[in-house]
């Protein structure tokens, strides 16, 4: 938390703000401080600038500077931009966002912003369907797919690794993705939350973990992804779908204690590349067995 912030030790959840106990005060004294800065600046906008109140909810939060998470702040603007522009100008991707509200009333991205406006920012609602109200709702995906940035090759296994369709080169530009995100209606996943803000991608997602099993239990979970898990059925290296295959055929390129050992194998379609449950099979099945068990 900032050094500015009146209450040090204020944990943020994706409901709200929680208090430790002890630090009601505290949270009084954040309240009055809010409140009291939203009526200066109302006063000292009025009649100078155009401004608009934002509010953003739940996880919305991560993208936003201590002083603005939790709570209404104002934001200026000139001329007449979008409340998408304007949105994406504080941080925030508009592949993040599932609801917009302006004075109560659902808007899209392409609304535009009036002085003293008050907007509320919603993301993906867990429990509730929104699709009757909002206008920000991407179009639906048919199936589940991903491309990933050239950053997240650990997480492209991984994601693999569940059968989950995931493209991935270590050598795709900003432009390839955004091609094939929009193209092949992908999902993109990113570490960086200005990749997601080009229009021409609707379905995206930032990856806020760092640790490559970490990232893959937040995207499991965000995209409820546990029913559609089918381990072991793609290759980590291209993508391409596993089939089983008879030793015979492949005998000649396994090492000789791999032959002595192993009966059952898998190959990649694509790529060729063979599979067999050796140590990196119990590797990979016990990071599988964690990501099930914490989902």
């Amino acid at each position: 938390m900032s050094d500015t912030h009146p209450v040090q030790a204020l944990l943020f959840d994706y409901g709200g703000v929680i208090a430790e106990e002890g630090f009601a005060s505290g949270l009084m004294a954040l309240a009055t401080e809010q409140a009291l800065r939203v009526n200066l600046l109302d006063e000292g906008m009025q009649k100078h600038d155009s401004f608009v109140r934002l509010r953003f909810y739940a996880e919305l939060n991560d993208f936003l500077l201590p002083w603005q998470q939790q709570t209404n702040f104002h934001q200026r603007f000139e001329q007449t931009p979008s409340v998408k522009d304007l949105i994406e100008s504080v941080g925030i991707p508009h592949t993040e966002i599932r609801l917009i509200l302006v004075d109560s009333k659902p808007v899209d991205f392409n609304y535009a912003v009036k002085h003293k406006d008050h907007i509320s920012i919603y993301p993906a609602f867990k429990r509730l369907d929104i699709s009757t109200i909002s206008k920000t709702q991407p179009s639906p995906l048919s199936t589940l797919s991903f491309v990933l940035d050239t950053h997240l090759g650990k997480l492209a296994r991984h994601l693999r690794m569940l059968g989950l369709d995931t493209a991935y080169k270590n050598d795709f530009n900003d432009e390839e993705l955004a091609h094939i995100s929009a193209c092949e209606r992908r999902i993109r996943l990113t570490r960086d939350r200005n990749l997601l803000k080009r229009k021409v991608i609707e379905h995206g997602y930032f990856v806020r973990e760092t640790d490559a099993v970490a990232q893959l239990k937040d995207i499991v979970l965000h995209f409820r992804l546990k029913h559609k898990i089918q381990p072991f059925s793609r290759c980590i290296v291209c993508n391409g779908q596993l089939r089983r295959i008879d030793k015979k055929r492949i005998q000649h390129q396994l090492h000789p204690m791999t032959r002595q050992h192993y009966e059952d194998f898998k190959q990649c379609k694509n790529c060729g590349k063979v599979y067999w449950k050796g140590s990196h099979y119990v590797k990979m099945n016990t990071t599988l067995s964690t990501i099930l068990s914490e989902t």
